[in-house]
């Protein structure tokens, strides 16, 4: 059964428009990678589904349509999203960050502990003072506070250290393995999607143009819309 359900989507930047026809569903428990050069509406659709932009088309999600509702209660409805860029709050410690948007469920501050150790080494500091990696535990951790149903991550491994990459990739298979909660991806690792993705949509000029199970997607085609 489909979780999320996106078909013909539209979004615009004021004129300008960004999505031209976007069909992507997410099932169940399913981790689905999302894919396409840069600048071809990857994030822009994860902002429609988060209601940070308008759109038109369908946008449904555990059945309940999604336009009109205003982010906050995408959250609720149990859409946890972890931003491009982080976006922790940085003057808050590790724990305020990770309390502030907390809704009762499977997911507490030890759980993300045992997700993310380093975040239990410094729930008193701030988040400022934290590395670039551990400020992406935390995005996550937040994110996983809210305990969602569905968890989009927005490039989460870009511009991290190799070390650090395969520690948040762990941390994502450890969630498929342990969890069933269902997972959007962004990214631009083909090697580590294929460890964990189910299936792929491929977007070109904001309109799907594959969508298939992993191991359907050949080497022609991420040569013909995704250039790896």
């Amino acid at each position: 059964m489909s979780l999320l359900t996106l078909s013909g989507l539209t979004a615009s930047y004021g004129a300008t428009p960004a999505l031209f026809g976007v069909d992507l569903e997410v099932g169940a428990g399913e981790v689905v990678a999302l894919m396409g050069r840069n600048g071809m509406g990857k994030t822009t659709t994860v902002r429609a589904i988060s209601r940070i932009i308008g759109s038109e088309g369908t946008l449904r999600f555990d059945g309940h349509d999604l336009h009109g509702m205003p982010s906050h209660r995408v959250a609720r409805a149990g859409i946890g999203l972890v931003p491009e860029g982080r976006r922790c709050f940085a003057d808050l410690t590790v724990t305020e960050n990770l309390i502030a948007a907390a809704r009762l469920g499977d997911w507490s501050l030890d759980r993300v502990h045992g997700l993310f150790p380093r975040l239990g080494e410094r729930a008193g500091q701030r988040a400022a003072s934290l590395s670039g990696g551990e400020q992406q535990m935390l995005a996550i951790g937040r994110a996983l506070m809210t305990n969602p149903r569905l968890l989009i991550l927005d490039e989460a491994t870009e511009g991290l250290a190799p070390i650090v990459r395969q520690e948040i990739w762990a941390a994502i298979r450890a969630l498929k393995a342990g969890t069933g909660m269902a997972i959007l991806l962004i990214d631009k690792s083909l090697k580590e999607l294929s460890t964990v993705a189910d299936r792929a949509v491929i977007l070109e000029r904001g309109r799907t143009v594959w969508a298939g199970a992993m191991g359907a997607l050949s080497d022609e085609i991420t040569q013909q819309y995704v250039g790896v």
